[in-house]
């Protein structure tokens, strides 16, 4: 219980106050946000409702993006970067999960976005690791390559964090992303104090027509989520575990209802 952390995602309706009563209600320690929630409300006004609950935030989701068609675009985005690193830092966070972008429009140069996202980390890393944050590089199932992240398994997350100091860029170990790679575990030993986070939810068939939100409730799916805990665990990490689900049904349903769900789940298919 000490290490499970309710992501907000999961309960998107929900608004950050609600979520932050029903995690201290239920003692828990963690809680995972987002920027555009955490920014509608106010930054500070969300670290301090967060602080006096009791709870500590186990990562801000997400920033990143860094792809771009020009520099112009590609400049803005490493200032919306520094801004989410400032608002990571406020929340007394230490880790930024990084989404980091698909192909530029038009682009088939999928070697020249990975250029774009080591320059980017180039750029901000240095700036992340004076304010106490480290930039979390999520990759992603491949089906979101073109448009969301071309870094698509944790070896490539690795080959651009190992580019720099480890107490500046990580990687986040999401199960519904790396669950299917036969080489993930070999990853997870090889990541070690990389890790910055372990994130769960399932994967259900058939996939839904959106495969954004196609992430399936803990326990409805085919993951091994207890036997990657226990290999992040082995590797050294023993920080958060994040119920992170996109899922428009669990979206829809009552929040106290998904709230509940979610840790029962988690208690009987993770810890």
């Amino acid at each position: 219980m000490n290490r499970y952390s309710l992501n907000q995602a999961t309960t998107k309706y929900w608004s950050l106050e609600e979520v932050v009563a029903a995690s201290a209600k239920a003692e828990l320690s963690w809680i995972g946000l987002w920027r555009e929630p955490i920014q509608e409300y106010g930054v500070e006004r969300s670290a301090k409702l967060v602080a006096d609950a009791g709870l500590r935030v186990s990562s801000l989701c997400r920033s990143g993006f860094f792809t771009a068609t020009d520099a112009a675009e590609r400049q803005a985005k490493i200032e919306d970067n520094r801004r989410a690193i400032d608002e990571a830092a406020t929340l007394g966070t230490d880790v930024l999960v990084l989404v980091s972008g698909g192909l530029p429009p038009g682009s088939r140069d999928i070697d020249g976005a990975r250029g774009m996202i080591r320059d980017g980390l180039a750029e901000l890393a240095p700036y992340a690791g004076e304010r106490g944050v480290r930039l979390a590089v999520e990759p992603l199932h491949p089906m979101f390559c073109s448009d969301r992240c071309v870094v698509s398994s944790l070896s490539g997350a690795l080959d651009l964090a190992e580019q720099f100091p480890v107490e500046q860029v990580g990687v986040i170990v999401d199960a519904y992303h790396l669950w299917w790679d036969a080489d993930v575990y070999r990853q997870i030993e090889r990541a070690g104090d990389r890790i910055c986070s372990y994130q769960v939810s399932d994967w259900v068939t058939p996939v839904p027509a959106d495969n954004l939100l196609g992430r399936g409730m803990i326990g409805d799916g085919s993951i091994e989520l207890r036997r990657l805990r226990e290999a992040c665990d082995a590797a050294g990490y023993n920080g958060p575990v994040e119920v992170e689900i996109f899922n428009q049904e669990l979206w829809d349903a009552p929040g106290q209802e998904v709230f509940d769900l979610a840790l029962a789940r988690y208690l009987e298919h993770v810890a």
